[in-house]
């Protein structure tokens, strides 16, 4: 028999053939071999396919990020350059790059030079970067941009910095705008949030880098940045808050120029000195960072240096200024002129008026915890011939801008007779006829006297004094409502006047300045009263635009017929309802009273000064039995014996001659003139 051939090996299988099972299957059983060392054989072969299937899917991701980004980035130069060539066609004109655009000033002056206000857009003059305190420019770079010098012009470090702050934030809390895009954006751009402009700002910026120098740059910023309250530039800002030149500018007044660059509005040094004093700190803290200051200088700039307010207006003032401001146009075409105007504002006289209405509304307003519920108040005091000298046009112009003394038209009540009584006597009245006072009714409608109650008998002066309603009603009638409504018109009132019998008790409404205007003829001896608060405007150069001139509309009331009216406003005051406003010198005048208490009146004057009182409510709610003759007449009293301290007496005019009687030959009298109507 031949030999039986032996099994050929084959690799890793010899253990297999020593070991068969006695079945004769071969390699049946599993390999001796510990579990650790078989696992691991199978791990490392794994391993190594699962990392070459890895790399292979990572070199292919990374294959196409880079032929995806490739392709995104050139479509976005694509884009961009397509959006930028685009926006291109559309910048502004950069040779106009230092012609300012801005608003011209007014600048608005009292009867004595100082100056109230100023409005519009101040400039200041352009300085040269050597010639500012080194202090200034690094306040400025190391609060808005350290990196300035090194970027060029779009900071992508700061920009970065910015993303991630507001991101963490979850809104914009930091900008990455650097000084050459603020540039852009102030001398050529809107403030408009757009895409458009964020583009032609940035393709702006990289064109300034490079037409002008870093130096040059910041010099145009620092003369037209804005500062607040109408300045643009450091020198106008430094004259408008501490009133020195930009070149004699301390650390801390630097400091707090840089500190309004955030937020003018907000950190504006007048309106709010606590936020700008925390600002400046912050600033401070932000040079010592940037390594301009040492942290003992900062200390000492700190402690050492506090900031001038420049002079500004009293807030009571602001209802005149406004007043004058809305007039400016109507003188002359301010055009692109500076301007300065004069008025006829009294700063003495104003302090003494707002004095006098606090304490009115502390003894009874609203807010005093008084039971009188008067909640606004409004004075104005003026010359005889019409000058304003003082005007107080509500108890606050921060809470209300309305100005009560121009703009609220009011029911004057009794405030009104004095042209019912002026009526009747060019109707051939005088002071000492006799009327009855008693009931009488007109159309189907009784006036009533306050007190409900009739005397009878009474003269004329009398009844004026002590404010009589049914005798005003007769006199009204028998005098001829037009009649009435020519003479309030003649003297200067322009409300809505009805011929109605209720029309000599004052329910047409008028202004405080046209009542108080309106008896200005009987202290002046006759004239006309225009009030008027402009004396002259003058431009930017000091050349004469307009001046006051003239006299007013000329006489309006006969010397007779104002003598016999102050005298018997005058005794309005010494023996009737005005007794409360004495003040110890020749003086007259007349309280009112509308309706239910809505509104209360004195209108009163001397020779020298004429001033009106109101006070109400604005939402027409009534008041708790004030009258013209209570807090009204106190308030015109403690401001006019307050405003005619030092002064000599006068005596009104015609009262060392008044005529009872008419004389001969000159009026029939006045019942004559109604007879011969009929």
């Amino acid at each position: 028999m031949p030999a039986m051939a032996r099994p050929r090996k084959t690799p890793g299988n010899n253990k297999g053939q020593t070991g068969q099972s006695k079945t004769g299957q071969s390699a049946a059983k599993p390999s001796r071999k510990s579990p650790r060392k078989s696992l691991g054989k199978g791990r490392s072969s794994g391993s190594r396919k699962t990392a070459g299937g890895l790399s292979r899917a990572l070199a292919w991701c990374l294959r196409k990020t880079l032929k995806w980004g490739t392709v995104g980035a050139v479509w976005a130069v694509i884009v961009f350059s397509l959006a930028a060539a685009w926006y291109a066609t559309d910048l502004p004109d950069v040779d106009k790059a230092f012609s300012a655009t801005r608003r011209p000033t007014i600048t608005v002056l009292a009867d004595d030079g100082a100056p109230l206000v100023r409005t519009g857009d101040v400039y200041g003059r352009l300085i040269g970067l050597n010639d500012l305190p080194k202090a200034l420019p690094q306040a400025v770079l190391a609060t808005e941009d350290r990196r300035f010098y090194s970027h060029f012009g779009i900071d992508i470090i700061g920009l970065g910095r910015a993303m991630a702050a507001n991101l963490r934030a979850g809104r914009i809390v930091q900008g990455g705008s650097t000084i050459t895009q603020q540039v852009a954006k102030n001398l050529f751009l809107t403030p408009e949030r757009t895409l458009k402009r964020k583009i032609q700002e940035l393709m702006l910026a990289l064109w300034l880098e490079q037409k002008f120098t870093k130096d040059q740059i910041l010099t145009i910023y620092l003369n037209r940045v804005y500062l607040g309250t109408g300045t643009y530039g450091v020198d106008a800002a430094a004259k408008k808050y501490f009133g020195r030149p930009a070149e004699r500018l301390t650390v801390y007044q630097a400091a707090m120029l840089a500190g309004l660059l955030k937020a003018p509005s907000r950190y504006n040094l007048i309106a709010h000195p606590a936020r700008a004093k925390a600002r400046t700190a912050q600033v401070l803290k932000n040079m010592v960072a940037a390594g301009y200051l040492s942290q003992a200088n900062a200390r000492q700039a700190d402690i050492g240096t506090a900031p001038v307010k420049s002079a500004t207006a009293s807030p009571g003032s602001r209802y005149f200024i406004d007043w004058i401001l809305a007039q400016v146009s109507d003188y002359i075409n301010p055009g692109d002129r500076d301007l300065i105007v004069r008025t006829t504002f009294s700063s003495d006289i104003q302090r003494l008026a707002e004095a006098g209405v606090e304490k009115a509304l502390s003894r009874n307003g609203v807010q005093s915890g008084s039971r009188a519920g008067i909640g606004q108040v409004a004075l104005v005091a003026l010359t005889p011939e019409g000058a304003v000298r003082a005007m107080v046009g509500g108890r606050s112009y921060g809470e209300s801008q309305f100005n009560r003394v121009t703009q609220a038209r009011r029911q004057p009540g009794s405030a009104f007779k004095p042209f019912v009584y002026l009526a009747g006597l060019e109707s051939g009245l005088v002071p000492g006829d006799v009327m009855i006072d008693e009931s009488v009714t007109i159309d189907g409608w009784r006036p009533s006297n306050f007190n409900r109650r009739y005397q009878g008998p009474v003269t004329v002066k009398a009844a004026l004094a002590r404010s009589i309603n049914t005798v005003a009603v007769k006199i009204g009638e028998k005098a001829g409502r037009a009649r009435v409504i020519e003479t309030a018109r003649r003297l200067g009132l322009s409300g809505n006047f009805k011929p109605t019998p209720s029309l000599a008790l004052g329910v047409a409404e008028v202004t405080l300045l046209e009542l108080t205007a309106a008896y200005g003829p009987f202290a002046n001896g006759g004239a006309g009263v225009w009030a008027y608060g402009i004396e002259e405007i003058r431009d930017g150069g000091g050349s004469l635009l307009y001046r006051r001139g003239g006299s007013g509309p000329g006489r309006v009331i006969s010397r007779r017929d104002v003598a016999a009216m102050n005298d018997m406003l005058a005794g309005a005051v010494t023996d009737g309802t005005g007794r409360n406003a004495g003040i110890g010198r020749p003086q007259a005048g007349k309280t009112g009273t509308s309706q239910n208490f809505r509104d209360a009146w004195f209108i009163g004057y001397t020779a020298d000064l004429v001033a009106g009182v109101w006070m109400g409510n604005d939402n027409g709610a009534e008041m708790k039995n004030v009258t013209g003759g209570g807090a009204p007449a106190k308030l015109w009293r403690d401001f006019m014996a307050a405003a005619h301290a030092g002064l000599p007496a006068h005596a009104l005019p015609g009262l060392d001659k008044i005529p009872d009687q008419p004389p001969e030959k000159e009026s029939p009298g006045f019942w004559k003139s109604i007879f011969a109507k009929l």
